[in-house]
């Protein structure tokens, strides 16, 4: 029997702003420098993040305090 991988659950825009307090320009900015995780586009004006990298992203700067 072949198992199936969990579906990644995503996270929007306007949820995204809640979890981590920056501005939607601020994050496109740490993405393209390559320290924040990089956005799925799941439709043509439609774009996410997968929660388990968000998180872990958060959890990498909490744990340095």
């Amino acid at each position: 029997m072949e198992q199936t991988k969990p579906k990644p659950v995503l996270v929007w825009p306007s949820e995204l702003t809640t979890i981590v307090p920056y501005s939607p320009n601020h994050i496109r900015r740490l993405e393209n420098a390559g320290q924040f995780p990089k956005r799925v586009r799941v439709g043509a004006n439609r774009v996410g993040w997968v929660r388990a990298e968000v998180e872990q992203w958060l959890n990498d700067r909490l744990g340095g305090r």
